[in-house]
């Protein structure tokens, strides 16, 4: 019987549509607004039905009142004949319209809004999240950005509810109910008044002071899941370096933090609550002892009197409800608040109006003045003007922190330089859109992390409609095909069907890095870097990888990273960086025959890192040892 409506309601919102351009505003109802009015519809419908309910409400009072003068008649048979048709909508409005104005309300709120606005304001904000700039993520801990793109949907549409649903229900039922004490009788409407001006002004104090607690309890619960979610991310290392303790002490610290902003909030509530009944009590009192005295000198009479104080109570119920409504609108504003901090952000490094896709042709790529620094202004790269030539194999050499990884995250337009420009084919990546450009270059990272998917979905990142095939051939080539064979999840999947865990903990690093070089593969961009590619794996793997990467480097524009010289030393030329400036480039037996920096980096390698002369043993240790 439900199905039908049930389907109705729950697809009335599209969650998962494209958003609308542009960040969320940062302003609180500009941005409330920014997520309704995708939904006004579903709202407005809302406000209708808030209305038939609470007017529902309203008349029961009335009803009971009526019920009540007919059972004061002298004449009780007459009273009943007379009273049939009043008694005959009573008994429609009782099991007809009132349950069909509850109906509707909850469909509109349980089936249609609660489920899809919450999901849709997750998904945008997720959506706008997930662009954002490299730098954006490096400087926020992934959990609390998580927490907070998941609490801010829960709460936006919680406090939108309940903004329509307590606001309107209270004004409604509020001056429907001194609409008919004021009928009556003028005088009986007087404690509603008063009660109604106490009840604004008791809002006016609480809310705003529970909004400012909330959203310091809600930030401090934030840190609470940023630090335990760290901690989970890294828990080899806390196993390895033995430090729970230290952890239990890092984690407890934003847990006492988090309890005292609690109990903090909870003291304003207790007195929110008893200030509220004390209120109420008032209102029923007062309420009372002005009907008593209009009966007492027969103004009133007992059908009215059995009206008002129903009516009274409802008022008493609904204002606690409506307090707690209120309460939790400004608890959820705090949350919403806290959320925006992280989601109502322009994108950092957004595409021009009229970006273009890069086009590739033959993958030249020109530096030039390129100049960059951070944060802290220190210059990480001057002046570099480079042309590496289509199809040329190149290797970036130098110190840690030359500005070697710097210059391919310039390449990859994860930063954007200070002065300068880098093109391809001719093309200012500047002015190609971001995605274009990453897509025409495959990377193999020394720091590999893989997705918590299967092995073969991770492979098939690189080319999505890859056929199962060319993610086998991929793996092959990669020198990883296998080992797969091999694996068997916690679920029993195995080979391409096993999973890999979070971050692709359940592989050792080797094998992690040989699933990413599969994945590079599978890509086939015309441009390939490689910044530590076989820094994990063991020799005998490494020398095997090698020759394959050799036939990957075909007809690509490749650059190279890689703090072991042997193993960049064949190509087409190297280039030395050194404190953010090009200071050597040519071939290996050109750079040794300059002896400046990569001879003195090229003999202290061939040395194995060793100083040429040992420490010596103390005797009884060197004794000891023979």
């Amino acid at each position: 019987m439900f199905d039908p409506l049930f389907r109705f309601f729950e697809s009335r919102l599209a969650a998962t549509e494209p958003p609308p351009p542009g960040a969320p505003p940062p302003g609180l109802l500009a941005f409330y607004w920014h997520f309704i009015r995708q939904a006004r519809g579903l709202f407005a419908a809302m406000l209708l039905s808030c209305l038939l309910v609470a007017l529902s409400d309203t008349v029961t009072p009335v009803l009971i009142g009526q019920l009540v003068g007919l059972m004061t008649a002298s004449d009780r048979q007459a009273a009943l004949r007379d009273a049939w048709p009043m008694l005959l909508w009573m008994l429609g409005f009782m099991l007809v319209l009132r349950p069909a104005a509850l109906l509707f309300d909850s469909l509109l709120r349980f089936n249609a809004v609660m489920p899809a606005f919450t999901s849709l304001v997750r998904w945008q904000n997720h959506w706008h999240v997930v662009r954002q700039s490299w730098p954006f993520f490096q400087d926020d801990f992934a959990g609390r950005v998580a927490n907070r793109v998941m609490q801010t949907g829960n709460s936006l549409r919680e406090s939108a509810v309940s903004g329509v649903r307590a606001v309107w229900y209270i004004l409604v039922y509020g001056l429907t109910t001194i609409v008919l004490m004021g009928l009556s009788d003028w005088r009986l409407a007087l404690p509603t008044l008063c009660w109604f001006a106490g009840y604004i002004g008791f809002l006016r104090y609480f809310v705003p002071r529970m909004r400012e607690l909330s959203k310091a309890s809600s930030d401090q619960r934030s840190r609470v899941v940023a630090r335990v979610v760290d901690t989970y991310s890294n828990i080899l290392t806390v196993k390895l370096f033995a430090r729970p303790s230290d952890e239990d002490r890092h984690v407890r610290d934003v847990i006492d933090a988090h309890q005292t902003a609690i109990a903090r909030h909870m003291r304003l509530v207790t007195q929110f609550i008893w200030t509220l009944w004390m209120l109420n009590a008032l209102l029923l009192v007062a309420t009372a002892a002005v009907g008593l005295a209009l009966w007492q000198s027969e103004a009133l009479e007992v059908a009215v009197f059995a009206m008002a104080l129903p009516l009274a109570w409802q008022i008493t119920s609904a204002a606690g409800w409506v307090s707690w409504e209120v309460a939790g609108i400004f608890e959820n504003l705090g949350v919403v608040q806290e959320g925006m901090e992280t989601i109502a952000q322009p994108h950092q490094m957004a595409d021009q109006a009229d970006a273009r896709a890069l086009q590739v042709r033959s993958g030249e790529i020109r530096f030039e003045g390129l100049s960059f620094s951070y944060h802290s202004g220190r210059p990480v790269l001057s002046d570099i003007d480079l042309v590496i030539r289509p199809g040329e194999r190149i290797g970036l050499i130098g110190r840690s922190g030359a500005g070697k990884s710097t210059l391919v995250n310039l390449l990859l337009r994860f930063f954007d330089p200070d002065s300068g420009r880098i093109l391809i084919d001719g093309q200012d990546i500047a002015l190609a859109t971001q995605d274009s450009v990453r897509a025409q270059i495959g990377m193999v990272t020394q720091d590999t992390s893989l997705l918590h998917r299967s092995i073969a979905a991770n492979i098939r990142y690189g080319n999505p409609n890859a056929s199962e095939a060319e993610v086998i051939a991929a793996a092959q080539t990669a020198q990883a095909y296998d080992f797969v064979q091999g694996l068997r999840d916690w679920k029993g999947r195995d080979g391409l069907a096993a999973q890999v865990g979070e971050r692709g903990v359940k592989l050792s690093g080797g094998q992690r890095q040989r699933i990413a070089i599969a994945r590079v593969v599978l890509k086939n961009a015309p441009i390939l870097i490689l910044d530590e590619a076989t820094s994990a794996l063991d020799s005998e793997v490494e020398l095997a990888i090698q020759q394959q990467l050799l036939g990957l480097m075909d007809g690509k524009t490749v650059i190279a990273i890689a703090h072991r010289l042997s193993t960049i030393a064949r190509l087409d030329r190297l280039i030395v960086l050194d404190q953010g400036r090009i200071v050597e480039s040519g071939t290996h037996q050109e750079l040794l025959a300059l002896g400046r920096h990569y001879s003195a980096l090229w003999r202290h390698q061939s040395g194995g890192f060793l100083p040429e002369k040992l420490p010596q043993q103390p005797q009884s240790e060197a004794a000891q040892t023979a």
